[in-house]
This record gives structure tokens, sequence and C-alpha cells, in this order.
């Protein structure tokens, strides 16, 4: 899956670009058909430890999918916008084959 990734207000290194490509490709095994990603980290102005925002959105034929976490890391809030996507891309794709 190409994706493209940008890093607001900070400039991310290889280490968190490759792991958040890694991570996205792991949602091909839940529905094959998924074109491309595009995912954003921002530092917000948040007090407390969950100051790090990242955001995806997925497009597979015929709609957009869309997830936002926050967390204390970029991986953290990574994985569990991941996670939101892999039930939403499992919705999508028994909402397809049930049609």
């Amino acid at each position: 899956m190409k994706v493209q990734m940008q890093s607001v207000h900070f400039d991310a290194d290889q280490k968190l670009l490759d792991f958040i490509q890694k991570r996205l490709d792991k949602l091909e095994t839940f529905y094959d058909r998924v074109t491309e990603g595009e995912v954003i980290m921002r530092l917000n102005n948040k007090d407390g430890i969950a100051n790090k925002t990242v955001e995806i959105k997925v497009l597979v034929p015929g709609t957009m999918l869309f997830a936002q976490e926050d967390a204390g890391t970029f991986e953290a809030a990574t994985d569990a916008a991941a996670d939101s996507l892999k039930r939403q891309i499992t919705k999508y794709k028994d909402k397809m084959v049930s049609h």
C-alpha cells in the first residue's frame, strides 16, 4: 500500500516512518483492496501525557476510512488508530460481501 506521511511541527525519524508503514501494511491482510493511505502526525498543545496525535485515512474502493488517536508516543497512537481501522475494514468487508 502506498502511504503518504506528514509530520506537523517536528521532523519524524526514519525508524518511526518505517514502524508506521509496517503497521499499515498489516491492514492489507484483512482486506486486499486497500489502495492508499495518508498519515498525519502532530504534536498538540494538550497538557498531560497524551500530547501526540496520529490521524490515518485509508482509501478503499467506494469509501474512505478514518481514525484519529492521541497517546503519549506516536507508536502507541499508531497502534490504537490501526486497531480502529482494522475493525472498520472488517466491518466494511463484511458489508460488501453481504451485498
